[in-house]
């Protein structure tokens, strides 16, 4: 039976070794080069012996009728020619091998003469090739159709030669594939695939059974199995495992050494690094540790603390602040909010106004703004506050005189006069209310005499010296309404940061603090020293407390003159008594306070020194406030018996006063004309200027206030490392969703086991390849720069969008805007590593890619830096509420387009 049983002749097909061309008669195999030996008698000439003939090409005509191919002796010497096919028992002697020439056998080692495929032969028995031929030859005889000897595993199918002769005599095996049938007696081919096998492939992966890879015919090299490498210098005949220590990918020719800490067992085919979860699980661990030993600390402390009642006596201001007001002195580590409080300091004598600066207010006609106070005159914490302050202005009398005229204020691309005609003065030590209604100028006001507006008009005078005050920003304090303290630290941190960035470069730490102590002592906040400030959603100190803060950081920088917006707001009646009583007595110390009020309670009014009424843009009054009633009484209005005369005052400029006067004019225009014309009729007032600081002396000590930029730069880090610590929950809720991210995508990825691209094969074997995968790498990288973005988006607007107002106020103060960048953006570097290291080791844990560890964590970095950095601008430029989505869409939209 014949090939032309399927309409099919030899040479229409590539050579298949195993498919017999003609009935074999005696003992036959196929050798390692897939030529087909045979054993029969020698053709004529001498005396018959038997011997093996092998030859390559079988298509030449049947091997008992050629003499072409090599020859080899029995290795046993005389043998049965007519035996059976598959009789082993007497192979050739391939030491020796043979050639017919001139009609008999003679040893001929050389290839001279021989074809290209019958050089190939080695007369070596390969029992794979052979049973395969005894098996199809057996068929024929049977009848049946020669499956063994079938080119491809596709019934019907047609295989095609992808290799020529002299390709595969250059090249052999393309490396990583495995050609354990190729020969140069049965080249590569290629065979139509099974219906499996082609979904297989157009799923990008190699047909596999039994888990091996299989080629759709016996001669169809296949890739290299994973976890196996087929070397070279084998010509891709075997596939050896992977050892250990090493992984080999689909398509390996040699192993790949794995990293130091990885994990590779025998027949890897990726590589497992073991050392960044190892890393991590460290550092988790630590900061656990650190946190909960921390918190026993913390605790065994306030125990100690409980247990000794006695008052604990520090050197220096914290032995004497200790001894007047009664409080225990506490390490700064000592957390004193919810520890019961000591007895307090009876004082021996009566005391009207309470503690700290409230005591200056009995001084009375004792005190002037020309006399220096004595230790007699003041307690020990209102002479230690003098005392710093004197200190840090190098005088002894250290509030400012304002002096202004025809002040206006016309914002930009308006005709409208916000502001105009207003001329006035505001004496050192005074406490100066600015009131008004709504509308009425007073913010505006105290902008413009502040230099915080442009498009201004007019002259300010400072200590009767024409001068912007922007240029005494470092030592005038402004306190804004709002409360803008930073909730995570506590009262001492807040208000000895400020002091720290403000104070002369020349001030030992000791000196600041001291100073700072002295200040809280005053503000009357020692109990609640170590107490976190918390934040209006959720307070942990009063709102009176909040402000009395918010004084103490301006304080604390020691200022000459102090303007406050709106101070007793959200405060109830007793703790704005109490605020402003306290104002009043910092400024009968000498500090010039200027407050902006709407509408104050009596015993309020009734501590303002002077007063600066506004309507319409313009001065109403402009004076001291214990001649208000009879200024407004000598224009026809009437005070009712026992009334506010800050709520009358109120209503008169406001243009409100009918019920004050029965008959004339009242309206806010004419107030303004009545107070012009007022103002040119008095003399000239006497100021009281001996005493007070040269400009000289003020700028002198301005140049030398404030820290330098580097010290600026690392008081700023570490506040914003401790507020990082102080929101423990917020950084580990990051951790977390940044491991759930990694290993979310990991697992989604985990299947591929880091294969994330595929390509056609190099050719001759491109007709072989798999569909292509380019997007699996590009894919993953776009769903890692959505993750990082979803991951540090939202935190990264915190950094800065939290703190708008916060950096806003300290950089009107005076503070360095580059170290509260720098300090801002050092500080969050170790959440972005930690959130990478998070996110990227559970990614590589489960994807394994073939791409180094510290290369792609850089890389994670560099893209959460970029983020964080996305986040901060976005915070800038929109509403603070909003801030968080715009951030996480735009880092979406980012990650697509990139």
């Amino acid at each position: 039976m014949s090939r032309k049983t399927f309409g099919l002749d030899a040479s229409d097909l590539p050579q298949d070794p195993y498919y017999p061309q003609t009935d074999p008669t005696g003992p036959s195999f196929l050798d390692t080069e897939g030529c087909l030996c045979a054993l029969q008698v020698t053709p004529a000439g001498g005396a018959p012996e038997p011997a093996w003939q092998c030859i390559g090409d079988q298509s030449q005509g049947s091997i008992y009728t050629i003499k072409t191919g090599r020859w080899f002796n029995t290795l046993n010497g005389v043998g049965n020619a007519s035996g059976s096919i598959n009789d082993a028992s007497n192979p050739p002697d391939t030491e020796k091998p043979r050639r017919w020439l001139s009609g008999a056998l003679r040893d001929s080692p050389s290839d001279d003469g021989l074809s290209v495929y019958d050089s190939a032969c080695t007369g070596k028995n390969n029992t794979r090739f052979s049973t395969s031929f005894y098996e199809a030859a057996a068929q024929i005889n049977a009848g049946q159709q020669p499956y063994s000897a079938a080119p491809c595993y596709r019934q019907g199918a047609v295989p095609i030669e992808i290799q020529t002769v002299e390709s595969w005599q250059a090249d052999g095996c393309s490396p990583g594939f495995l050609c354990e049938n190729n020969t140069v007696n049965s080249i590569p081919q290629y065979c139509p695939p099974l219906d499996g096998c082609q979904m297989a492939r157009l799923a990008s992966t190699t047909c596999n059974f039994g888990g091996r890879n299989t080629g759709m015919g016996p001669f169809e090299p296949v890739v290299c199995q994973a976890g196996n490498y087929c070397p070279e210098e084998n010509n891709g005949k075997i596939s050896i495992v992977c050892p250990a220590g090493s992984y080999c990918k689909p398509g390996a020719a040699s192993p790949t050494p794995c990293s130091v800490g990885s994990r590779c067992p025998e027949g890897s085919s990726y590589e497992l690094f073991l050392i960044p979860l190892v890393i991590l699980i460290i550092v988790d661990l630590l900061m656990i540790a650190g946190m909960v030993i921390y918190r026993f600390r913390k605790r065994f402390n306030e125990h100690q603390s409980n247990k000794n009642r006695r008052p604990t006596l520090k050197r220096g201001m914290s032995s004497m602040r200790a001894q007047i007001t009664g409080y225990r002195a506490l390490s700064d580590d000592t957390d004193s909010e919810m520890l019961p409080m000591g007895a307090t300091y009876i004082p021996n004598r009566t005391d009207s106004y309470g503690g700290g600066f409230q005591a200056a207010l009995e001084l009375g006609s004792e005190y002037s703004v020309n006399v220096r106070p004595t230790s007699e005159m003041l307690n020990p914490q209102l002479m230690a506050f003098v005392s710093s302050m004197r200190r840090a202005t190098d005088a002894t009398n250290f509030g400012l005189f304002f002096s202004y005229s025809d002040l206006s204020f016309q914002p930009k691309k308006s005709s409208k006069m916000i502001l105009q005609n207003v001329t006035g003065s505001i004496d050192r030590g005074t406490l100066t209310a600015v009131m008004g209604g709504s509308g009425a100028g007073k913010s505006t006001f105290v902008n413009v005499l502040m230099g915080k507006t442009k498009n201004t008009g007019g002259t300010v005078a400072v200590n009767s010296s024409p001068d912007k005050l922007k240029r005494y920003k470092k030592v005038v304090g402004y306190v804004p309404q709002d409360d803008i303290v930073l909730p995570e630290l506590t009262v001492y941190e807040n208000i000895v940061h400020s002091a720290k960035i403000r104070l002369p470069q020349t001030w030992s730490t000791t000196d600041i603090e001291s100073h700072v102590e002295s200040v809280i002592d005053c503000l009357e906040l020692s109990h609640v020293r170590n107490s976190l400030v918390g934040s209006v959603a959720a307070p942990v100190i009063s709102g009176g407390q909040r402000k009395r803060v918010s004084i103490g950081m301006e304080l604390a920088s020691a200022p000459m003159a102090i303007f406050l917006d709106e101070p007793t707001s959200g405060l109830d009646a007793t703790a704005a008594s109490s605020l402003m009583r306290t104002l009043k007595a910092v400024a009968r110390l000498g500090i010039t306070v200027i407050v902006i009020i709407h509408q104050p309670r009596t015993e309020i009014f009734e501590n303002f020194d002077n007063l600066i009424l506004l309507g319409n843009g313009q001065t109403i009054y402009e004076g001291p406030q214990a001649e208000v009633h009879d200024y407004f009484e000598g224009l026809g209005f009437g005070f009712p018996e026992h009334s506010n005369h800050g709520d009358v005052v109120t209503d008169i400029i406001t243009g409100n006063g009918r019920d004050y006067k029965q008959t004339g004019e009242i309206s806010k225009d004419s107030l303004i004309s009545k107070w012009s014309d007022h103002r040119l009729a008095l003399a000239h007032k006497e100021r009281h200027a001996s005493s007070i600081m040269s400009n000289n002396g003020i700028y002198a000590a301005i140049k030398h206030r404030g820290a330098p930029l580097y010290r600026q730069t690392w008081l700023c880090l570490r506040r914003a490392m401790l507020q990082q610590y102080r929101t423990k929950a917020a950084f580990w809720a990051e951790m977390g969703l940044a491991a759930l991210a990694g290993f979310l995508l990991g697992l989604a990825e985990h299947s591929k086991k880091g294969i994330l691209f595929t390509g056609t094969f190099k050719e001759p074997y491109s007709i072989l390849s798999t569909a292509v995968d380019f997007k699996s790498a590009p894919e993953l990288a776009l769903l890692v720069s959505i993750a990082v973005g979803l991951v540090s988006g939202a935190p990264g607007v915190k950094t800065f969008s939290e703190e708008l107002l916060v950096h806003r106020r300290e950089a009107e103060a005076g503070h360095n805007r580059l170290a509260y960048f720098l300090a801002k953006v050092v500080s969050v570097l170790p959440r972005m590593l930690f959130g990478c290291l998070h996110f990227t080791t559970f990614l590589f844990i489960l994807t394994v890619p073939v791409i180094n560890w510290g290369l792609a964590f850089l890389t994670n970095f560099f893209y959460f830096y970029c983020i964080y950095g996305l986040a901060g601008i976005v915070s800038m430029l929109v509403r603070r509420e909003d801030a968080p989505l715009f951030a996480t869409m735009i880092s979406l939209i980012v990650a697509i387009l990139s």
